[in-house]
């Protein structure tokens, strides 16, 4: 699989080998590539170039990472798999260059890199090739696979984040720390990091129960959704408490049905609490409307 996104993912351009131990045989190989970076301009001018009044777009480097399964296949093989392929192949080899990603961010001590997501790639392509070509990032057969479909929305769920960034903006109305840190826990879940996720479900539970409670003593169904929440919290804590002192909640060394259960219950109370935040947003709206 092919990706490529309009910026640098970070990692230094190279091939990487990806095992998931040191004594494992290798899964993957990773090919990283910076295409069309723009020259940087001398760090010691120390004045600006005079632009035009409007001046045109600043060409963006792109980046592009080739996923190579490290499993040699036949001819035959590769043929049916490029056939087939198509979005869940492109989300389990995105899996990699996230996992490449993310030790970068780990590695460099930098908070601003971030993962990339299968809807940003400007191109998803899947092809196959000789052991040497796909090293390079190169194949004998490839196709570009459609872009992942979104559900169709109506117009009224298109336009109210459009409303909430102005109200935002405008100082009608606050963001909550709460809120981030369930951003954060979601991406954790939806990554399959469990460990991860119950440590900042449980920060974001912490922090809800606390700045919920204002809107809740005015809407009974808010009311209602805090107190799941509420009886949700100790089995998140428990799984927050196993991940600092236990095996990886996702470690292959637990059972499927201990890995399933704790995932079950972050994304239940997960679900929950973005419920919560979206029943908020919905009674905050309301208050600005009837004023």
């Amino acid at each position: 699989m092919q990706f490529e996104f309009p910026w640098a993912l970070g990692p230094a351009d190279g091939r990487y080998v990806v095992r998931d131990a040191a004594a494992a045989p290798a899964t993957h190989v990773l090919v990283l590539t910076t295409l069309g970076a723009v020259e940087r301009r001398r760090l010691g001018a120390r004045r600006g170039r005079t632009v035009t009044p409007e001046p045109p777009p600043t060409p963006v480097a792109t980046a592009r990472a080739t996923v190579v399964d490290a499993a040699p296949v036949s001819v035959a093989e590769a043929e049916r798999w490029l056939a087939d392929a198509g979005t869940t192949e492109a989300e389990q080899a995105l899996a990699q260059v996230a996992r490449a990603v993310r030790a970068h961010r780990l590695a460099s001590g930098d908070p601003s890199v971030h993962e990339p997501a299968l809807a940003q790639a400007l191109v998803v392509r899947a092809g196959h090739g000789a052991g040497e070509q796909v090293a390079h990032g190169r194949w004998s057969a490839a196709r570009e696979l459609a872009p992942p479909r979104g559900g169709r929305r109506r117009r009224a769920a298109v336009l109210r984040p459009q409303e909430r960034v102005a109200a935002l903006l405008g100082g009608h109305a606050r963001t909550l720390a709460c809120e981030e840190l369930t951003l954060r826990a979601r991406e954790d879940l939806d990554g399959g990091r469990l460990d991860e996720a119950a440590l900042q479900l449980r920060a974001a539970l912490d922090a809800a129960l606390v700045q919920l409670a204002p809107a809740a003593s005015r809407s009974a169904e808010l009311a209602r959704r805090v107190a799941e929440l509420a009886e949700g919290r100790p089995a998140v804590a428990a799984l927050a408490d196993a991940a600092l002192t236990g095996p990886a909640l996702a470690d292959a060394a637990l059972t499927g049905a201990a890995t399933s259960a704790a995932e079950e219950t972050l994304a239940t109370t997960l679900q929950r609490l973005e419920s919560a935040l979206r029943a908020r947003i919905a009674s905050e709206s309301n208050a600005q409307v009837e004023r």
